[in-house]
């Protein structure tokens, strides 16, 4: 019998857990919710994010396979399709945007004196674009085309550590030449 901890119950274990009860209750993320909580929520597209998941048919199919040992990789809540489908329609955004912000905010000092193979006195960005292809039925704010929906994702990168600095979302139409982002200056990274 196995008795170690999955990896990923492991890697989750690096997830401040104060931090994300804490946005979860800034937005009442599990008020009047029975079975289903924020943290399922973040555990099932953690793990989807992490196993390449495309759907949460796959998501389901996945979890299903090692549902006994769900519990020692931190899920409460019954993972399946329609119970996943409605929190991601009832469950704030909020919370999962300010937990990427903690994230983010304690991995990029682990790149802060990473060299880039060549020097330079300041901070070097990348700013990347990628359509997010969308079902026209289930996101009619989206529109692109007559039956397409889409949306495009801008990410600004730090090119000392694979750290988004900045993200938005806008519309496909949106071109990066034109695309208009708030003063991202940052200081430099202390020697």
């Amino acid at each position: 019998m196995f008795a170690g901890r999955t990896v990923f119950a492991q890697l989750i274990d690096h997830v401040p857990p104060h931090e994300f009860h804490k946005c979860v209750v800034r937005y009442r993320g599990n008020y009047k919710l029975r079975g289903f909580s924020c943290l399922d929520q973040f555990l099932c597209l953690a793990f989807a994010q992490l196993t390449f998941r495309e759907s949460l048919r796959d998501i389901e199919a996945c979890l299903r396979s090692v549902e006994g040992k769900l519990y020692h990789m931190g899920f409460r809540g019954k993972v399946a399709r329609s119970t996943l489908a409605d929190a991601n329609e009832s469950h704030d955004w909020r919370i999962y945007a300010d937990f990427a912000q903690v994230l983010i905010h304690i991995a990029r000092p682990m790149y802060a004196n990473e060299s880039l193979g060549f020097d330079l006195d300041s901070t070097v960005y990348a700013l990347d674009s990628t359509t997010i292809d969308l079902c026209l039925s289930v996101f009619p704010w989206a529109r692109f085309r007559a039956k397409k929906a889409a949306i495009k994702l801008h990410t600004l990168l730090d090119l000392r550590g694979p750290i988004p600095t900045f993200i938005e979302i806008s519309e496909e139409n949106c071109t990066t030449s034109t695309f208009s982002m708030p003063s991202c200056r940052s200081p430099a990274p202390s020697t």
